[in-house]
């Protein structure tokens, strides 16, 4: 075992912290430090945490009620900072969870997962020990190396998180899948450069829109080899937004995603001059606070009132129903993830009784890219969905 690695791995049993990729991770080349490089993707560190044996990580998996008959190993997770942009094309650094099985090939694939709404940023795959991890464990244990991005501005990033700003997930995604292939290589697990893009909710659009830009050449290491998102936002136009009015979005869930993508779309471009224009008061005066990665969906809810309706001023309700102007664009700029013919296999999970992110939206997905498979998970909801197709898509990207 080599200086670097051997340094990382004690770090991992004594629960030791992040450390320079140049300083504690060399592997005998000449390397330059950190700092000294601004490249998207580079990584600047490395943190172990944490390692389960496969009895261990079947445990965990089981105590969060998912299926564990795919886990063939223990899994070693480590969280990544590296180089990105922000959504205004600036330089900054994001984080991510990269989780390697204990066991299996030298040669790993790699499955992005990308992640679903969360609101405090400890909630991300690399710092919070609960949902965000799972896929990761699940993934990992069935044998490839995952690569999980906190988004900006989420985990240990700075500065606040451009919800639904599609464009900007996507450049923090494939700057992690970059960073990923360098943590592999230092720790002697090198990658195969097949990517397997999956993602949940929120990170489901994500997925789609990673592997879209994979198949286009974004990076030449990297080949998209299957997609497989669950329960994505796809369609906001034409399904999502429409069924926050129809009944088909409950209203916590769309009171949540509404003032969300509001607050955080009016950062990137004007949808409102002062936020007394779109939220009713006394909403007005801390909806843009709540937003911040500080609080959590519980602070979030208990400060707002229970329905979209009551939370928007009634001019601003019926803009959102009829979306014009920058509001039209916000919606169309994250509308196009489905707009392409892919290649390779593609799977869309989704359930029947979703009410976050209605099943119409997989459907209207499927339409766009020519007929892809909707595998219906039933009568679940939105988690359910989640909870039913990840060890299906563990399976199925095992034998692929």
């Amino acid at each position: 075992m080599r200086r670097g690695v051997a340094v990382a791995a004690a770090l991992l049993l004594a629960g030791g912290g992040a450390v320079p990729v140049a300083a504690a991770l060399d592997d005998g080349r000449p390397a330059r430090p950190a700092a000294e490089t601004s490249e998207r993707g580079t990584l600047v560190s490395l943190e172990p945490v944490v390692s389960f044996d496969r009895a261990a990580v079947t445990r965990w998996l089981a105590g969060k009620e998912m299926a564990t008959g795919t886990v063939r190993y223990g899994v070693t997770s480590y969280r990544l900072t590296y180089r990105t942009r922000d959504a205004y094309g600036r330089p900054t650094t994001a984080t991510g969870l990269f989780t390697l099985p204990t066991g299996g090939d030298r040669r790993l694939g790699l499955v992005s997962d990308t992640h679903g709404t969360m609101v405090h940023r400890d909630y991300a795959p690399s710092v919070g020990d609960d949902f965000g991890r799972i896929p990761s464990f699940l993934y990992a244990a069935a044998g490839k190396a995952v690569a999980a991005p906190d988004y900006l501005g989420l985990g240990e990033g700075p500065g606040a998180h451009p919800y639904m700003d599609t464009a900007s997930s996507v450049t923090a995604s494939l700057d992690m899948l970059r960073a990923a292939r360098q943590a592999a290589h230092r720790l002697h697990r090198p990658l195969t450069g097949d990517v397997y893009a999956t993602g949940f909710s929120q990170g489901g659009q994500v997925a789609m829109a990673l592997g879209k830009a994979l198949e286009r050449g974004a990076d030449r290491h990297f080949r998209l080899k299957a997609l497989a998102p669950v329960s994505g936002p796809y369609d906001l136009s034409g399904e999502e937004v429409p069924a926050l009015f129809d009944g088909r979005v409950n209203d916590t869930s769309g009171l949540v995603y509404t003032s969300y993508f509001l607050v955080a779309q009016n950062r990137l471009r004007p949808l409102y001059k002062n936020p007394a224009e779109a939220f009713r008061a006394p909403y007005a005066d801390v909806v843009e606070a709540l937003y911040d990665g500080n609080h959590t969906e519980e602070d979030i809810v208990t400060s707002l009132p229970a329905s979209v309706k009551e939370l928007l001023t009634p001019a601003f309700y019926e803009r959102m129903r009829h979306p014009t102007g920058a509001l039209k664009e916000a919606l169309a700029a994250n509308d196009d993830a489905c707009a392409w013919k892919p290649d390779v296999p593609v799977r869309l999970y989704a359930g029947e009784a979703d009410t976050d992110v209605p099943i119409a939206n997989a459907r209207s997905c499927a339409r766009q890219l020519g007929g892809a498979p909707v595998l219906d998970q039933g009568k679940v909801d939105h988690f359910g969905s989640f909870k039913k197709a990840a060890p299906k898509i563990a399976g199925w990207l095992g034998s692929l």
